[in-house]
């Protein structure tokens, strides 16, 4: 029996539908995200023209030199901005680093915010001037998806509808650029070296641009492995454990992994694009009372997110 629940769900119902298509697609998100934590979604606002444009961008700037790529890379900013280069990033409770390279573009403050001297700036690329004007045109586009999907998230939780509102605006969102490289001579990795190791994702929740390729895989709650796969310019989205943490395990965070395909197309790059949607640092990630009763005791102490997101890129060994 399939207990696989990933439905495919129009974000247009949401924001213009009838009060009853708002009510089903509130209720069906959140069904999802109590089962399986992953949902498809459909009429995000990204064009297919802006989407390709995007992976045209990112397949060029994984194709700089080394040498400028890593002219790029500020250890002090743990990855949060720039390149990352390879074996840096390793998921938790891993030893081997993933097989992967990524650049992170992080938000668009306005000189006037108090926030703007707790976020670096972005970094702009030399050689590509399309790159920059790209990912921020496609980090506002997700950010703005990601704030009603969490208006229906908040819904269903029975919070007001704009409880996430205040707390994602100018969060500390990043779109990750993500290059898989190639592997040209498979025999010689480590035995658990793969694309990217089983893990969880940190935030609220994370909107994904399709992928390249095949290989997104979840944990099902009977313990096997689950392929997911998109429509066409479906967005995947998926819980993060900050939201997980928030509802006290009422929305699930599924472990997730990236596997390495057939021997014959290791050769290959692949290319994806994740948006991961935070919240502002001083977000309360208490667990809400809503969620806790004598079935369902509270679970996790205290933290913001911002103390979270510290904890666990020392865990990942981004930050040291």
């Amino acid at each position: 029996m399939n207990t696989v629940n990933i439905p495919r769900l129009d974000l247009n119902k949401y924001i213009n539908g009838t009060e009853q298509d708002r009510k089903e697609f509130s209720d069906q998100i959140g069904k999802a995200f109590n089962e399986t934590g992953f949902v498809t979604i459909t009429n995000h606002g990204l064009s297919k023209t802006l989407i390709d444009k995007l992976y045209t961008d990112v397949k060029e700037l994984f194709a700089l030199p080394e040498e400028v790529k890593q002219s790029y890379e500020i250890p002090e900013l743990a990855g949060q901005r720039g390149y990352t280069g390879k074996n840096k990033e390793t998921a938790k409770g891993f030893t081997t680093p993933d097989l992967k390279e990524f650049w992170q573009i992080g938000q668009f403050i306005s000189e006037g915010s108090p926030l703007k001297a707790d976020y670096p700036d972005n970094i702009i690329v030399n050689e590509l001037p399309d790159f920059n004007p790209t990912t921020k045109e496609v980090y506002q586009k997700l950010e703005q998806a990601g704030k009603y999907l969490l208006r229906a998230i908040a819904v269903y939780l029975d919070l007001p509808e704009d409880y996430f509102d205040g707390k994602v605006t100018d969060g500390n969102s990043i779109l990750r650029t993500l290059h898989y490289f190639p592997i040209t001579n498979p025999d010689v990795l480590p035995d658990d070296a793969v694309r990217a190791g089983a893990h969880e994702d940190i935030n609220l929740i994370t909107l994904l641009i399709g992928a390249s390729a095949d290989g997104l895989e979840l944990l099902t709650r009977d313990n096997t492995w689950f392929p997911v796969k998109a429509y066409g310019e479906d967005l995947v989205v998926n819980v993060g454990d900050m939201l997980q943490r928030l509802t006290n395990n009422k929305l699930k965070s599924t472990t997730h992994r990236v596997v390495n395909p057939p021997r014959e197309q290791m050769k290959n790059s692949r290319y994806s694009v994740p948006f991961f949607l935070h919240p502002v640092p001083d977000m309360d990630l208490a667990c809400l009372p809503s969620c806790i009763d004598e079935q369902h005791p509270k679970k996790y102490d205290d933290i913001t997110a911002g103390e979270y997101l510290d904890e666990r890129l020392r865990e990942i060994g981004l930050k040291k």
